[in-house]
């Protein structure tokens, strides 16, 4: 249950707190505050905050949802953020320069190439050539209206990134499968995702916005999993798990994240930047749900969660199977 949201300003005046300014959170210090609505007592307030380390005349009026208390748990995320976005600066500058090196004919050699082989998961933007029936499901116009399309750099910690590689490596090198239905499978990682930040103490404005994200995680995971998020490997396992949600069957009534465990959640977690470009969300929105991803994965990472979710063993399947996936 989420918790009742007291009435009354959620900081005080001089409280140090945290706040979002574009893509990044800063310590920042409480200087006033009141309703941004007068004739409203119990709705929100706004903030006068001072950026530690920034000129007065960076002083600012914000909204409620743009602060987070000074905990550590948002300091971590404070940090995380900063460091992919410094990634993101590292990678277009490389970017960059790799263009310009191809312009004058210096060839490929400096770029390198993938080191994952030639099976990679393909992404939306990959879908973007695909059926039209593809680009119904995506939703996608215009190439310049998508171009215009905010863009949401998701924070995606080392070990998930370990662990999408171990991941890879398993399915389309060994030859294993991750065994289905999973122990551990999405709807349980994002109920409890789910309790753990309420447990905080959240608003109740906060507590629907996590909801929302929460829900729109499952439906992408849902809807996506078949399509995107499969090793051709995996396809059949998919195709015989599939049968098995038909009416009498086994999993009647389930979802496909009441099934799959959270080794495909990881992989959505890294096409879900391409997936959000296809879609109406403006740049508040895709701002806030970067932040509430990025705490979602940041929780998966720790120690604990990890070993629950994240280290299951792969099944070897028999060799009937791989016969029939090879000619599958």
């Amino acid at each position: 249950m989420a918790p009742t949201a007291t009435s009354g300003p959620q900081y005080a005046k001089d409280e140090k707190v945290l706040c979002f300014h574009h893509d990044l959170l800063y310590e920042a210090k409480v200087l006033e505050l009141k309703l941004q609505d007068v004739n409203d007592r119990k709705g929100p307030y706004q903030y006068r905050v001072h950026y530690k380390g920034w000129k007065n005349t960076w002083d600012d009026w914000v909204p409620q949802d743009r602060l987070r208390k000074f905990f550590d748990e948002n300091k971590e995320l404070a940090a995380a953020l900063k460091k992919e976005m410094d990634a993101t600066r590292k990678a277009t500058a490389k970017s960059s320069i790799s263009t310009a090196t191809k312009k004058r004919g210096l060839g490929s050699d400096l770029t390198g190439s993938s080191a994952r082989g030639s099976e990679d998961l393909p992404s939306a933007p990959a879908l973007r050539q695909g059926t039209k029936r593809q680009r119904d499901y995506e939703g996608i116009e215009k190439e310049e209206d998508f171009n215009r399309r905010p863009a949401i750099r998701l924070f995606i910690p080392e070990t998930i990134k370990s662990s999408l590689v171990d991941d890879w490596e398993k399915t389309t090198k060994d030859q294993k499968l991750v065994p289905i239905p999973s122990k551990t499978p999405v709807s349980m990682f994002l109920h409890e995702f789910r309790e753990h930040e309420l447990a905080k103490g959240i608003s109740n404005q906060d507590s629907d916005i996590l909801d929302e994200v929460v829900q729109g995680v499952m439906e992408y995971f849902n809807k996506s999993l078949g399509r995107i998020l499969l090793y051709r490997f995996e396809r059949l396992q998919y195709h015989d798990i599939h049968d098995l949600f038909k009416p009498g069957r086994a999993l009647e009534g389930k979802q496909i994240g009441e099934v799959y465990g959270v080794e495909h959640l990881c992989r959505l977690f890294v096409s879900m930047p391409d997936l959000i470009a296809h879609t109406n969300m403006d740049y508040q929105a895709v701002t806030r749900l970067r932040e509430e991803l990025s705490k979602m994965t940041q929780w998966l990472s720790r120690d604990v969660n990890f070993r629950k979710y994240l280290t299951h063993d792969y099944e070897q399947p028999t060799q009937a199977y791989i016969d029939r996936a090879k000619d599958n």
